[in-house]
């Protein structure tokens, strides 16, 4: 259904969602961590614009954990106080600049008693806070999940299969049976966790200002049953990291969470690290290219003035963009075959290797080489989901290239005409 449509059976705009289409972006997190100042930021959006990022869709810059003082609020009306060495003109005349360029602002804060950097948060002060952020020209609120006190804990833990190095093996993607395991058919939206993200939602919500409102609570409580309640998109897994076995083993997760996206809701495989550590120049577009598909929201998270050209490319690339934003078809991407694994195999290393999703523009269709050696992928289309005789392959995202994760290699398309992967 486009979007214009769904507006009207909502019933005009809609402030709880104001993300109908995933959200494009800069954050300063992957690229400075706690490093940040107002001429980095402003940089970056300086960065958005001449190169063509905003043109192509990227709008919000968004200011990650490390903005405030750290020893506490101010004494006499309880704000959070933006640092003013890093910030000397406030998070309000920061905000003032970025919307001089045409762009819009995000801000921090975490759904506990401090941030995952030990400054102050936002836990049972929602309103003051929401108050003080709308007040600044705030536009996004990424809001983390540290320092939840053990009056907030619940008695349950959620099956989030993240990590295997460090807390798997998961069976075929399930967890083992403890005293924290919820009875069969929980209601999360009883757990205390809901109740801590919806105070913040209320608080917004709450506000004269329409404020994005982007859960980080790592796939906890599932939050893909309900996350949509409350805001425009939810963190599925925990952070990412630039190797691409972390890239690997997030996609494996979210290729079983597609059921939970569309128009208005958005499952977040965190933000992109394209630019950062030591992928390739091909896992690179296939971090993009998945990232795309799956309709995460497109985050950038590295030093943008630094950024090599042909990687400003990749997020730049017109054909996955305008899948990613498509305003009549609002689902991803889902593997239609998983190649190396049999067909619904949880394997983080191995994640599905054939996607396919729908567009006005026709179907996008992805090949993934999941093996560390060169291999050869082909695409038939008589496989691929809704294509009907008589439809051919178009120009590939990636002209003449492959999104395998170390090696180029050509993907042939049977049944049409032969094309490169995406």
């Amino acid at each position: 259904m486009p979007w214009s449509k769904v507006l009207a059976a909502r019933g005009g705009a809609n402030l709880l969602h104001p993300a109908i289409l995933p959200a494009l972006g800069w954050n300063s997190w992957n690229a400075f961590y706690c490093d940040i100042t107002e001429d980095k930021i402003m940089t970056a959006a300086k960065q958005v614009v001449s190169l063509g990022l905003k043109d192509a869709g990227y709008n919000y810059i968004n200011v990650d954990d490390c903005w405030a003082v750290k020893d506490g609020r101010d004494k006499v009306t309880g704000k959070i106080i933006p640092d003013p060495v890093k910030f000397p003109t406030g998070i309000r005349g920061l905000a003032d600049k970025i919307h001089g360029l045409g762009l819009k602002v995000g801000i921090y804060s975490s759904a506990g008693t401090k941030t995952c950097a030990g400054y102050p948060a936002s836990l049972d002060k929602e309103g003051l806070d929401a108050a003080t952020f709308a007040s600044w020209g705030i536009d996004y609120l990424k809001y983390d999940n540290c320092y939840v006190p053990d009056n907030w804990q619940d008695p349950y833990d959620f099956c989030v299969p993240d990590d295997y190095r460090a807390y798997g093996p998961y069976h075929n993607g399930t967890c083992g049976q403890s005293a924290r395991t919820p009875p069969s058919g929980y209601n999360w939206t009883t757990s205390l966790e809901y109740k801590r993200y919806k105070q913040m939602s209320d608080a917004l919500l709450a506000q004269n200002r329409t404020i994005l409102y982007s859960l980080c609570n790592w796939g906890h409580a599932a939050v893909e049953e309900w996350g949509h309640q409350l805001g425009s998109s939810w963190r599925m897994t925990g952070d990412i990291s630039p190797q691409w076995w972390r890239v690997s083993e997030i996609l494996n997760q979210m290729s079983f969470k597609s059921a939970y996206a569309d128009f208005w809701e958005h499952n977040d495989a965190d933000m992109l690290h394209i630019g950062n550590g030591n992928l390739t120049m091909e896992e690179s577009r296939s971090h993009f290219a998945f990232w795309a598909a799956i309709k995460s929201p497109l985050i950038i998270g590295t030093a943008l003035d630094r950024l090599a050209a042909e990687k400003v490319a990749i997020l730049k690339n017109a054909h996955l963009l305008a899948f990613h934003q498509d305003n009549e078809f609002g689902k991803p991407a889902q593997p239609y075959k998983w190649g190396v694994n049999a067909d619904w195999t949880f394997d983080a290393d191995r994640p599905a290797e054939y996607w396919s999703g729908e567009s006005k523009n026709g179907f996008l269709v992805l090949a993934l080489n999941t093996l560390q050696q060169k291999s050869q992928r082909t695409i038939v289309f008589q496989e691929v989901p809704g294509l009907v005789k008589g439809q051919k392959a178009e120009v590939p995202a990636f002209e003449g290239r492959s999104v395998p994760p170390r090696h180029n290699n050509g993907v042939r398309c049977s049944g049409g005409e032969t094309a490169a992967s995406p």
